[in-house]
């Protein structure tokens, strides 16, 4: 009997011991920051009602869609969640996190972008969004990487960008248009 193919994100019912795990890279989180004076400005999403973790605040989030690469997930994500343009996109860390739904441990790959001035208009998975400092954004993320990530931030783009591992982090320069950026 020919076997079916799994649905993608499933675990397979072939793992050669039961402890053994499948990990995909699935989701990013993106955190938008935008320049505010000499510091930065992080913006803070709530998850609305009738969603997962309703009342929450998060940084941009989603998952990865068929051949998507992450970059072009991270700048879909921005887009749809808050309608800002990334003018800049950085890497900055992956974090792990077990899927329950698939039985899966999940790899976010964790993006900074930086937006110019503009409002967000927000998707439906969020009813109010929050520009603030760094310390602020501490105090109403809910998920511990998310604090987490603002201090690799403060560390990493203190000078307004990656400064000595520029080269290393940053993705590209270009807008959402892909266009080249001064």
């Amino acid at each position: 009997m020919p076997r079916r193919p799994r649905p993608r994100g499933a675990p397979s019912a072939e793992l050669a011991d039961p402890r053994d795990t499948i990990v995909r890279v699935g989701v990013v989180d993106v955190f938008v920051v935008r320049p505010h004076g000499r510091v930065w400005q992080h913006l803070a999403l709530r998850r609305a009602a009738g969603v997962r973790c309703p009342g929450t605040w998060e940084a941009v989030h989603g998952r990865i869609e068929r051949g998507e690469t992450p970059p072009q997930a991270a700048r879909r994500e921005v887009r749809e969640e808050t309608g800002l343009s990334v003018e800049r996109l950085y890497a900055l860390t992956v974090n792990p996190f077990f899927m329950k739904s698939t039985g899966t441990v999940e790899l976010a790959v964790v993006f900074v972008a930086v937006v110019g001035r503009g409002t967000a208009v927000l998707g439906e998975e969020h009813n109010a969004y929050a520009w603030l400092s760094r310390a602020a954004a501490r105090r109403r993320y809910h998920w511990p990487r998310e604090r987490e990530a603002l201090d690799h931030i403060a560390v990493l783009f203190k000078g307004g960008d990656a400064g000595k591992a520029e080269d290393a982090l940053m993705i590209d320069g270009r807008g959402e248009t892909g266009d080249a950026k001064p």
